[in-house]
């Protein structure tokens, strides 16, 4: 095992893994003692996070002085990657709207990065997240891996690696029903499939411009297009990407009324403009502050 840190004096703004990882924008990582998202709305925790990335394990924690890793690999640039540590959020804040209601969310949750997860398990699992709570979709997520991901030893355990491709694609309708998927499991086996054969994959969604890319996404089964900003927004780097949740949705009636076009990509050109560059940024501040009681 490989073990390191990275100080956080080394990072260009403030570093909340536990807002990070426990806001509703990732449920690929987990923490080993089982207590994930069983502190709604938590921030600055000390706890373990666990996920595997390409077969390799990834654990990390904070600390006072810095984001400790342990892994199965040299995981600096990678924990660097996955947890957003390369944005600038004195930056990205800058750019933001100064209105009370996102002033608030940003100083709640300071620290609060976009997270970078691998494409295949960020698709399904938004696909999963459809009139669900986040500790169901979690869960959802957490049992597709003890039935279908490739066993993995670590530090004297077995670790589950998040389901590939074809081991979806090759599961019935009936066993992901099993696993309480319900109406979405035939969404996942199909969209599996898909990215299996090669029929639709993250290269043909990459690089592209923001609304087309959301527009190609929308080409797997059962995803519409919230969830394919999700992915966007948490996998793909496209940080102005707004996924327009009932919280956000929310927001928009509460607060800028003016932004709600009546219809999907209206809305979203409106509130992207509101919130500014990295619209995407105060989004997930906004989601995770409301989601957790903020603005009562």
């Amino acid at each position: 095992m490989e073990r390191g840190a990275i100080p956080t004096d080394e990072i260009a703004g403030a570093v909340d893994v536990q807002a990070t990882l426990e806001s509703g924008q990732t449920y690929l990582w987990w923490r080993p003692d089982g207590t994930t998202y069983e502190t709604d709305g938590a921030s600055g925790g000390r706890a373990w996070y666990r996920t595997v990335v390409d077969g390799d394990v990834v654990e990390v924690r904070q600390t006072d002085a810095a984001v400790e890793w342990q892994s199965t690999t040299d995981a600096d640039p990678l924990v660097r990657e996955l947890l957003g540590l390369n944005d600038d959020l004195h930056e990205i804040r800058a750019a933001a709207t100064d209105d009370d209601l996102t002033t608030a969310a940003w100083d709640a949750y300071d620290g609060l990065r976009i997270v970078r997860d691998p494409f295949f398990g960020c698709l399904v699992s938004f696909i999963c997240s459809a009139q669900m709570r986040v500790e169901r979709i979690f869960a959802m997520q957490e049992s597709l891996r003890e039935h279908y991901g490739e066993p993995i030893e670590y530090d004297g355990e077995t670790v589950h690696a998040f389901p590939e491709p074809e081991a979806l694609a090759a599961a019935t309708e009936e066993d992901l029903r099993d696993l309480k998927l319900g109406y979405r499991a035939p969404y996942v086996q199909r969209t599996a499939e898909m990215v299996a054969t090669g029929e639709l994959t993250r290269q043909d969604v990459e690089g592209r411009a923001y609304e087309l890319a959301r527009e190609t996404l929308t080409d797997f089964v059962g995803v519409g297009d919230k969830v394919a900003d999700c992915v966007l927004l948490f996998s793909l780097g496209y940080l102005e990407a707004v996924p327009l949740d009932t919280w956000i949705r929310s927001a928009i009636e509460d607060h800028y009324p003016d932004c709600d076009c009546g219809n999907y990509a209206d809305t979203s050109r409106a509130i992207r403009e509101q919130l500014g560059p990295y619209a995407g940024y105060t989004q997930t501040y906004l989601f995770h502050y409301l989601r957790s009681g903020g603005d009562e």
